[in-house]
């Protein structure tokens, strides 16, 4: 897959150091994967969250941060939309974003 972009990763990391290293195993797990549907991603994923129009929501260090991307598994992209603390993911629609 390709992941786009990962600078929003960094720049999250940057002001929460303690999901450094799970974002960067995640976005390293994302980059190697294959995925061509939500199940797949569920495989290596049980706890993210399925929502419509393709958008998937991931636990982020013991659920403390929200990671929500939106796939096009045709052409093997995901993109980064939100990343986020819990309180923070709470004020926001993921279905809008």
């Amino acid at each position: 897959m390709r992941v786009i972009a990962k600078r929003a990763l960094r720049d999250f990391w940057e002001k929460h150091a303690d999901s450094e290293k799970q974002l960067q195993a995640w976005y390293n797990e994302a980059e190697q994967a294959t995925w061509k549907s939500p199940n797949d991603i569920k495989k290596d994923y049980p706890s993210a969250s399925i929502l419509e129009d393709n958008i998937m929501v991931f636990n982020i260090r013991g659920n403390n941060y929200r990671l929500i991307v939106r796939i096009n598994y045709k052409y093997g992209v995901v993109w980064i939309r939100f990343i986020g603390t819990h309180a923070e993911y709470d004020k926001v629609d993921a279905t809008k974003i």
